[in-house]
């Protein structure tokens, strides 16, 4: 395949600087605890020396400490270095900064107490990344983003998750924190359809360098798959699914189209420059309910039920959530004589509040427009 310029490129040139650069940290580590090793009487650098990695890895949380225009304190580095679970003394740290000023650009200062700091004119390749903050969030990123990033830049991160995994492993702190926050659906969970890694691949691939795709996808109203030449634009995850948003080139209107990504059956990259609709923004696109789904009924009304006012009424308990979450900003809530609440709002008549106000059961007492009400009650309006 044609190799595009892009920014894409960018990163990974940059990728690869950062990538030497850590392979060449951690050599000259360890190339330093060779000349460590020499000089360590106590018991505690022994065993150190019998432990290359785990030196290494000491020494790079160490020189992860240091800050470019400020002053850190020993105490602060050991401090931290305790956190992330090393059994170490203060002693070992200082030893530690001392050894590693004869092979990095680090220097101290001669207040009391000592404080350490990157030269001003230490190249920034040569400065590892990974506190405890930054773990934890690489940590998170893993367990809740990864379905959504292109395998360019997963590869690129993978190192990270590892390296975050085992910054984490030891410290009491942030497991913490990681063991007790959770992000939970707010309705029934479902476990997520199987996705072809391949096609999945080939098309977070093609939208990252916004290149075409020839794909072979099945629709769920059909039961053999269609062959297409797509315009690859956004991915969006609804819950477990996700979703390709794209233009089909065969289509002259150039409509929008949602593909859930475990349709897919087979994909191939083309070398043919993806074209985005002009102006195209997507929270513009996702605020005016693009991924709402369309409702049969609603196509009756004005721009298919876009921007319009609704009113809702519920019993007291059913509808209290809606007085702390607001449907719209220009939501009015008004409580009735009968204790129940009527809420209006400006809303997209879109399937996905037609399956959301159901929900409710007989909480939901009335709703308008009337097709809204109709929608909700799957049946005609004047039906007894």
């Amino acid at each position: 395949m044609t190799a595009h310029s892009t920014d894409a490129d960018s990163i990974q040139a940059q990728a690869a600087v950062d990538k030497s650069a850590t392979a060449l940290v951690t050599e000259e580590i360890a190339e330093q605890n060779e000349e460590i090793t020499a000089d360590n009487k106590a018991s505690e650098e022994a065993a150190d020396n019998r432990h290359g990695a785990a030196t290494t890895a000491r020494q790079w949380q160490v020189l992860s400490q240091l800050q470019r225009n400020r002053w850190v304190g020993t105490t602060h580095v050991y401090e931290q270095l305790i956190l992330a679970g090393f059994d170490i003394s203060l002693r070992t740290v200082q030893r530690d900064l001392n050894a590693l000023a004869k092979r990095f650009p680090i220097e101290k200062n001669n207040a009391n107490p000592q404080g350490w700091r990157w030269k001003d004119d230490a190249p920034l390749q040569s400065l590892p990344h990974m506190n405890l903050s930054q773990a934890v969030a690489f940590n998170m990123v893993e367990a809740n983003l990864s379905q959504l990033l292109p395998p360019v830049i997963l590869d690129e991160l993978f190192p990270w998750f590892d390296l975050a995994r085992r910054q984490l492993k030891n410290s009491k702190v942030t497991h913490s924190w990681i063991d007790r926050v959770r992000i939970e659906p707010a309705t029934q969970p479902l476990i997520a359809p199987h996705i072809d890694l391949e096609s999945k691949d080939n098309i977070y691939h093609a939208l990252f360098y916004q290149l075409q795709i020839q794909a072979s996808y099945t629709r769920s109203d059909k039961s053999q798959a269609s062959e297409y030449t797509l315009n690859p634009i956004a991915i969006v995850q609804r819950g477990v699914i996700i979703y390709l948003l794209a233009t089909r080139t065969d289509d002259p209107e150039v409509i929008i189209r949602t593909f859930a990504l475990h349709r897919f059956t087979s994909v191939e990259i083309l070398e043919s420059a993806a074209k985005t609709p002009d102006n195209f923004q997507l929270d513009t696109y996702l605020d005016a309910g693009g991924m709402g789904f369309s409702h049969p009924l609603f196509s009756q009304l004005p721009d298919h039920g876009k921007h319009t006012a609704v009113e809702l009424q519920f019993t007291k308990q059913a509808g209290k959530s809606l007085t702390e979450s607001k449907l719209s900003d220009d939501q009015t809530v008004t409580i009735n004589s009968d204790e129940t609440l009527t809420i209006q709002a400006t809303v997209n008549l879109t399937s996905q509040l037609v399956w959301w106000l159901r929900g409710f059961g007989s909480g939901l007492l009335d709703a308008k427009p009337a097709l809204l009400y109709q929608a909700v009650l799957d049946k005609p309006i004047n039906d007894e």
